[in-house]
């Protein structure tokens, strides 16, 4: 067995992952996936873990659908021991790059919840059929994010451990609400994010308070929304590598086979 990693240590090798990618130096080493939802096509992408799984991350997508930003996300993940599945929900060849066609694409989908979380159980579903390990974390950015909490909400995921939303939509629909039994939730939100205000995070969590539900919010001053896009005017570093490394606790926690011992995989990419 491989020495055992504080988890400091594993905190500064994700790091440096999170720099490796910023820096455009991580090659894309998976598979995209083909596949059919009620006669319907979508292309997912694998990032099969190196070694032995630690357990599977299920990525959403934000609101211009699967780009190599989640393909680059999942080969980050891979390296450090967990599959990787990247859902697409929009459909194959649909990613829009208008602003517009953006704002369409997901209000079809913030319109049509039921499809919603059929398209993203479809993409669990394919990821373990492609052999992704069985317990999973579900994690989402902006679009993706608010797509996280729907699923979280919804109770209807199986082998589920766990939930993050990366500076996504926490608001909750009238005639939703978390029950007592939903994993573990972590929110990364920017303190400067106007797309989606304060208020918001404090609805949220009152309301998971009040349901007894197991979370934790992170806020990073001077971060505004899309903060973890890397090469934007909006990437903030050290709000980047605060929710990459909090996500990563939130792996160890919840995973049975993430254990710091198998950590080493993560500090390949630097």
């Amino acid at each position: 067995m491989p020495p055992r990693l504080p988890f400091n240590a594993l905190s500064s090798l994700a790091c440096t992952a999170a720099l490796t990618l910023a820096s455009g130096n991580l090659a894309l080493a998976g598979d995209s996936v083909d596949y059919q939802v009620n006669g319907e096509s979508f292309q997912g992408y694998l990032a099969k873990a190196e070694g032995e799984p630690r357990g599977s991350v299920l990525i959403i997508h934000d609101w211009d659908g699967l780009t190599d930003y989640e393909r680059q996300r999942a080969e980050m993940l891979a390296k450090a021991g967990f599959d990787a599945f990247a859902v697409d929900l929009y459909g194959t060849g649909n990613r829009p790059a208008e602003t517009e066609a953006k704002k369409a694409a997901t209000a079809a989908l913030y319109e049509d919840r039921e499809r919603m979380r059929q398209l993203t159980l479809a993409g669990l579903d394919q990821a373990r059929e492609q052999g992704a390990s069985q317990q999973t974390v579900v994690m989402g950015y902006c679009f993706g994010g608010a797509v996280v909490l729907e699923l979280a909400r919804s109770g209807a995921a199986q082998d589920v451990q766990g939930y993050a939303s990366f500076h996504g939509g926490l608001a909750t629909p009238g005639g939703q609400g978390y029950g007592a039994d939903t994993p573990p939730i972590l929110i990364a939100h920017g303190g400067a994010d106007t797309s989606v205000p304060m208020s918001e995070v404090a609805a949220l969590s009152e309301e998971l308070e009040g349901a007894a539900v197991p979370y934790e919010i992170q806020v990073y001053s001077g971060a505004p929304h899309a903060f973890t896009v890397f090469g934007s005017d909006r990437y903030r570093e050290r709000a980047d590598q605060a929710s990459w490394s909090a996500f990563h606790e939130l792996l160890e926690r919840t995973l049975e086979g993430a254990s710091p011992s198998n950590a080493t995989g993560t500090g390949s990419e630097g």
